[in-house]
């Protein structure tokens, strides 16, 4: 490939080159050279880049790192680290690195001077150079040797961008860095006709490429005749140069002729242009005019289309009949319209306008008349509503249902329009309204409420009365207990006060069918337990009537304030119900809070708002509610049980709608209760337990609390089926049957009249029976439990009363099998004294069949007295004592012939014999 000069052309079109490339002179131009002589031109190496280096942080002797290619291929680029030698006389290579391995190069800082640098091999060697302009140079020179030979590229870290370079020229016989690299830039690569005609000038001369010396020597000879000709050329060309200054001077004279004729012209023109511009400034004015007009008019029909109210609308707003649908919807139309043109959004100078002014004090006057005449009429229809005494409950008593305001609602929302206007014109007003309708309605609910929770409290007593004619309780009149009602409606702190009047709403029979009805001690008495069953339905029915109510009617109330009162269009508001609060000053005196503190503790969210208004609204609900749940609690603990299982759902219910409603919010303040009284009942059960007392002169039997841990298990899976609240009754399941285990040890313990393996078989086999029978899936262990515990006292008992109708033959073989145990062999016993074949024969004598009959018999009859007849264990223990009897005769039987071989001893009755002994005490009893 050939290269020629940018600067220099030849006539033929090809481009003769003079010379080589010159290499770039830097300060360590001599260093250079005798690396390369000395170490890199013996091992066929090109030196192209060199910097001086010592290592970052250590003072010791520099050396350079020298950067250089092969001159064979492949070609191989290297860093080498040269040192002098410790003579100083001479250089050596100390380590060398492939720049294929080096994989980070990293200059600590692209914007400022900086003479350190890392390169990143198979370590981080860190170096200092001698000058930041080494440094960069040699990072420059290993960037064109990276992006020329190696496929995989090294990466540059904090490096300016300007050493690094955006290409690298190609072609083989080009150097990449150095003085090199530099030269090629003034020379361009010669194109083909060019290369040809070099060719063909060089086939001429044979030595062109033998001797170059005269060759060149040649060219610059025909060189210097080519320039000897261009300078004959030249000279011989004169006459046709004096011809063309001739042209040029007449040329001259003519282009002289036309500026005198444009001047001329110019002259002309310029009192043209002073008329124009005496037409161009009146049209200017002409056109500034109209434009001014056009303003005017634009500002003109502006003021009158946006700041004119109609006189239908003027006479809407002061005339305009509010009790009517039609009134109410010409007020509503001409409220918006004073509104938007209120609103306006006025231009800079229309204030100053005496029109604008006075309808600006129009409006005003316009809307302060309509703001006062509706406020006067909502607050008049608010107080007639809330001094209505039409909505009693006297004809609701029978249904229990409260009063529907949807009439009022509906008649309200016809004015919801006006109350969202008012709202953004007369925030006090609005306020004002807001705080007389809580007023007054609170007024009516507190009465409608009371009467229905009333009406409900004496419904539910009811009930306890209805019991009362049937066991034998005190008559009592209506109107004494309508009294006792009214005082635990009295008061919302005195719920636990008035615990006597609550006590005589209890049942109190001559049975002493449980003080406080809810007792699982005293559960024994059939009819009363399905008189409890029917109170109790009656109960539920009553409480889920008072829910169902009460849930619709807050909704509907919510709905409206909502609606009404426009809680839903803004981000936040004011409520108008936030009374000044009291804070205590200094001297430890309330002081008023002033209007200004007032605001800003206002509430941020219209729900806050909405809570408020309904908070005070139904300031009585919770209260009543918290003395009805404690009436039912104190008729029957176990209507704990229904309210728990009956709040959940509705509590559920509630936040399913709504989470954050005054409903979801009360009813859960009210489900804590319920929980609470829940885990009271619980409590009450257990420590009824722990404190039960047994008689010493009769037997025990199924004890109470067993029972009615059955009993209370029934209702409570009848009443939890598919309730949300299931998690707190397998709780209280737990709590309850571990105390029932606990106490009935304890009682067996205690026991005097009854064995205590008697007291433990019947009690456990009842709740295995029970927890068996109603498959409560959280107690399956202690169903094992209850399980394990009457097989195990079962056979405990059986084994220990059959030791009494044998009791000498057993002591004998006890004694037989201690000899064995002893080492004594088994056919030896009978040699023993007292273990021989008399003594045996003599023990077996005292018990014949008919001894033996008769013990059984009065087994029998003991085993009868122990048990009781609710569980009916009698044939199961039987059986039992029969096949333990059975194995035990075995026993002896092997024992005889094992340890009295050929004695021919035999019992005195045969396992057939005890069949028909068993059978037949069985049956005559």
């Amino acid at each position: 490939m050939w290269l020629r000069p940018t600067t220099r052309k030849c006539e033929g079109g090809a481009l003769l080159r003079a010379g080589g490339l010159t290499k770039q002179v830097s300060t360590m131009t001599a260093i250079k050279h005798a690396l390369q002589r000395d170490i890199f031109t013996p091992n066929d190496e090109r030196l192209l880049g060199i910097v001086n280096v010592c290592k970052a942080g250590k003072k010791k002797k520099n050396c350079f790192l020298c950067a250089t290619v092969t001159t064979e291929r492949p070609v191989q680029v290297k860093v080498v680290k040269v040192k002098k030698s410790d003579k100083g006389d001479f250089y050596k290579r100390q380590q060398t690195w492939e720049l294929r391995d080096l994989t980070e190069v990293d200059a600590k800082d692209a914007s400022k001077e900086n003479p350190e640098f890392d390169l990143h091999f198979e370590k981080v060697y860190r170096w200092l150079a001698s000058s930041t302009a080494e440094k960069n140079s040699f990072i420059s020179c290993i960037w064109k040797l990276n992006q020329r030979y190696l496929r995989k590229k090294v990466e540059f870290v904090n490096v300016s961008s300007q050493l690094l370079e955006e290409s690298v020229p190609s072609g083989e016989s080009q150097s990449v860095a150095g003085g090199d690299e530099d030269a090629l830039d003034d020379y361009q690569e010669l194109s083909t006709r060019e290369e040809q005609d070099i060719e063909s000038m060089m086939e001429m001369c044979e030595y062109a490429i033998s001797n170059a010396e005269a060759f060149a020597e040649q060219l610059s000879k025909e060189l210097q005749v080519l320039d000897g000709a261009n300078i004959q050329s030249i000279m011989a060309s004169e006459k046709q140069v004096n011809i063309l200054m001739q042209l040029l001077d007449e040329a001259l004279a003519e282009v002289d002729t036309i500026e005198g004729k444009l001047s001329s012209y110019e002259e002309m023109l310029q009192s043209v242009k002073e008329q124009m511009d005496q037409i161009s400034q009146s049209n200017r004015l002409i056109q500034i005019s109209n434009t001014n007009n056009g303003k005017l008019l634009d500002e003109i029909q502006f003021l009158v289309n946006y700041m004119d109210l109609s006189k239908g609308h003027i006479r809407a707003l002061q005339d305009g009949d509010l009790t009517s649908p039609k009134g109410i919807e010409a007020c509503i139309n001409a409220s918006e319209a004073l509104l938007q043109c209120m609103n306006v959004a006025l231009r800079p100078g229309h204030e100053k306008l005496m029109a604008v002014t006075q309808q600006q004090l129009l409006f005003a006057e316009l809307r302060d008349t309509f703001a006062r005449r509706l406020t006067n009429h909502l607050n008049n229809v608010f107080v007639h509503q809330g001094h209505d005494q039409s909505s009693t409950l006297s004809q609701h008593t029978a249904e229990l249902t409260l009063p529907k305001h949807s009439p009022l609602h509906r008649d309200l929302l016809r004015y919801a329009k006006l109350m969202e206007w008012l709202k953004n014109t007369h925030r006090e007003k609005y306020e004002g309204l807001s705080r007389t309708y809580v007023d007054y309605m609170s007024r009516l609910y507190e009465r409608e409420i009371k009467d229905f929770f009333e009406v409900a409290k004496i419904k539910m007593a009811g009930t306890t009365k209805e019991a009362k004619g049937k066991f034998a309780t005190l008559p009592r009149k209506e109107s004494a207990l309508k009294q006792e009602t009214e005082s635990l409606h009295g008061s919302s702190g005195k719920l636990t006060g008035s615990t006597s009047s609550l006590n005589k709403l209890t049942v109190q029979g001559s049975n002493s069918r449980r003080s406080q009805s809810s007792s699982l001690l005293d559960m024994g008495n059939m009819s009363a337990s399905d008189l409890d069953v029917a109170d109790r339905t009656k109960f539920d029915k009553i409480f889920e009537q008072v829910l169902s109510e009460l849930e619709p009617l807050c909704l509907a109330e919510q709905d409206f304030i909502s609606k009404f009162f426009k809680l839903q269009q803004h981000p936040t508001v004011t409520p108008p119900l936030a009374q000044p609060e009291t804070e205590e000053s200094d001297g430890g005196t309330p002081s008023r809070v002033p209007p200004q503190a007032e605001h800003r503790h206002s509430l941020s969210s219209e729900k806050d708002m909405v809570r408020l208004m309904m908070n005070k609204i139904f300031q009585s609900i919770e209260t009543e509610l918290n003395s009805l749940i404690a009436l039912g609690d104190k008729i029957d603990s176990f209507n704990s049980l229904y309210m728990l299982v009956k709040m959940s759902h509705h509590v559920w219910t509630a936040e399913n709608v709504d989470p954050a409603s005054y409903l979801s919010t009360t009813l859960g303040n009210v489900l804590v209760t319920v929980k609470r009284n829940f885990d009271k009942c619980i409590s009450g059960q257990i420590r009824q337990m722990e404190e039960v007392k047994i008689s010493k002169k009769s037997k025990v039997g199924i004890l109470l609390f067993v029972a009615g841990f059955e009993e209370f298990a029934e209702l409570a899976e009848t009443i939890f089926r598919n309730a949300e609240r299931r998690g707190d009754l397998d709780k209280a399941y737990v709590k309850l049957i571990r105390a029932v285990f606990m106490n009935v040890e304890k009682v067996a313990n205690e026991s005097q009249k009854t064995p205590r393996d008697v007291v433990m078989m019947e009690n456990f086999h009842h709740i295995f029976s029970t927890l068996s029978r109603l498959k409560i899936s959280c107690l399956d262990a202690e169903r094992r439990e209850a399980k394990h515990k009457y097989t195990d006292h079962l056979q405990s008992y059986v084994i220990n009363s059959l030791g009494q109708p044998l009791e000498k033959l057993n002591h004998f073989f006890e004694g037989v099998e201690a000899r064995v145990a002893q080492g004594v062999r088994e056919e030896e016993v009978s040699y023993q004294l007292a273990f021989n074949k008399q003594e045996l024969r003599k023990v077996i004598k005292e018990y014949p069949g008919k001894e033996v009959k008769k013990g059984l018999d009065n087994l029998y009859k003991k085993v009868d007295k122990h048990l009781c007849e609710e569980e009916s264990l009698l044939q199961v223990v039987w059986h039992s004592m029969q096949d333990e009897f059975i194995r035990q005769y075995k026993h002896f039987e092997d024992l005889i012939g094992r340890c009295y071989p050929g004695s021919g001893i035999t019992m005195e009755f045969t396992i057939q014999d005890m069949l028909e002994y068993f059978s037949s005490i069985a049956q005559s009893h």
